[in-house]
């Protein structure tokens, strides 16, 4: 069962560094993601959802080369890659992968505006390295369905926000003539 945790922050920036901080743990193997959403509300109450997959795209590459392949047994490959294209695109666009983006519209009218939520379906991870990461970055627990345990320790590990450690630097001191 994957487990859904859904983090605001106050800027969709700091949501976007934490969803990339968390794809490069997944590179790592601490953690696997299904999905992982950034939702963004503007100062005009405006809603949009930054996707992890652009399944449009990856419809329309797929419908192009299934497209070119059949035009060419039909002698006409570029007709075909096009068609291939259009209707991959538009099946990439009505697919809906990961995390409801009905779900993910009702969550956003209750961010405050100009503000961001960062929604993460997770299947797997190891929950300390985890934590300890997310802990740079801060972020209110909006929803999960974690146990109330686990869900606590989420809340503390956020609050708990450490600097990033900078690397120190030495500055000389300028020698005596």
């Amino acid at each position: 069962m994957a487990t859904l945790v859904v983090i605001g922050y106050e800027s969709e920036l700091k949501a976007e560094e934490v969803r990339i901080a968390l794809l490069k743990m997944q590179k790592e193997f601490l953690i696997d993601l299904a999905d992982a959403v950034v939702v963004v509300r503007d100062a005009k109450g405006n809603v949009s959802l930054r996707q992890m997959y652009n399944l449009t795209a990856a419809g329309a590459v797929s419908g192009g080369f299934w497209g070119a392949l059949v035009g060419m047994i039909f002698l006409n490959p570029l007709f075909g890659m096009a068609m291939g294209a259009s209707a991959g695109a538009i099946s990439g666009a009505l697919t809906d992968v990961g995390i409801d983006d009905g779900f993910l519209k009702s969550l956003a009218s209750t961010i405050k505006p100009e503000s961001a939520a960062l929604c993460v379906l997770i299947r797997t991870m190891t929950a300390d390295k985890v934590m300890d990461e997310l802990k740079k970055f801060g972020g209110e627990v909006i929803q999960s369905n974690l146990c109330h345990e686990n869900e606590t320790k989420l809340r503390a590990a956020l609050t708990s926000v450490q600097p990033p450690v900078a690397d120190s630097q030495v500055v000389d001191s300028p020698a005596a003539v």
